[in-house]
């Protein structure tokens, strides 16, 4: 377990686990669940004909193609969910295991977002039956503070939902991106009592991880534990997911359980 990020090597991980890798020299990271098989779900912008060009630096990149594995890329019709192979998903960055169930002092201690939570993870079973659901059924729209590729990733663990749809969602990446300004906005005040420019930093960092702790699922008052196929009637969805597949030509692919 690292102060920045937990560094794990291939044979490290596990089916069910939430992984995730850096991208753009680390300005963001991107996050999906390993289902076994060398395969990731993850969650991603819908692709459409304007971004299906490879423009592999930009945030709303296309999947890349895969020569070794014919269901890399797989994903139905208007959805934002896609199985991937592992390395198509890390695209040579290194792999991260996101941690569940830490104590408040390690989140707290962590200076950056999206690595952990205090929340506990369900057991494999459970978190790969949800990913493979949603890759299936859809995760809704795509929005990077509501809706994101780590709000995908924790919800397959923990099959908690946030009531209130005007909040910031689960994801921990969100939570920094807010929190940060929040935080040196709470702190200027305090310029005034402390001249000190390293008091006001320490201030500022203080609120900063407060402020990530207060957002965390595993301390949040406004979740609730959502079936996965109940899902579509709590996000609002009108007439359940974008589209139903079942009579959908595309068949999932076949998923191997290391």
């Amino acid at each position: 377990m690292g102060l920045l990020s937990n560094r794990v090597e291939r044979n490290e991980i596990k089916a069910g686990d939430h992984i995730y890798t850096y991208r753009a020299v680390f300005a963001y990271s991107h996050h999906g669940i390993f289902v076994g098989g060398s395969k990731v779900v993850h969650f991603r912008p819908r692709q459409t004909a304007k971004s299906s060009s490879d423009t592999s630096s930009g945030f709303y990149s296309s999947i890349p193609s895969c020569e070794t594995f014919p269901d890399c890329g797989f994903r139905q019709p208007n959805s934002g969910v896609v199985l991937s192979c592992l390395d198509c998903f890390l695209r040579n960055g290194s792999l991260y295991c996101f941690e569940y169930e830490v104590p408040p002092s390690v989140f707290l201690a962590k200076i950056r977002g999206g690595t952990c939570t205090t929340a506990a993870a369900d057991p494999q079973e459970a978190v790969i039956h949800r990913a493979m659901y949603l890759l299936q059924n859809g995760f809704g729209n795509y929005d990077v503070f509501q809706n994101n590729c780590e709000d995908f990733a924790m919800y397959c663990k923990t099959g908690l939902l946030i009531m209130d749809k005007l909040g910031v969602g689960r994801s921990g990446q969100a939570s920094s991106i807010v929190g940060a300004p929040l935080a040196a906005l709470l702190s200027s005040p305090l310029k005034l009592l402390m001249p000190s420019p390293v008091g006001v930093a320490t201030v500022t960092a203080g609120m900063y991880c407060m402020s990530r702790y207060a957002t965390d699922i595993g301390v949040r008052t406004d979740v609730i534990k959502v079936a996965v196929e109940d899902l579509a009637v709590n996000l609002g969805w009108a007439d359940g997911p974008e589209e139903v597949y079942e009579d959908s030509e595309a068949s999932l692919p076949l998923i191997t359980i290391d």
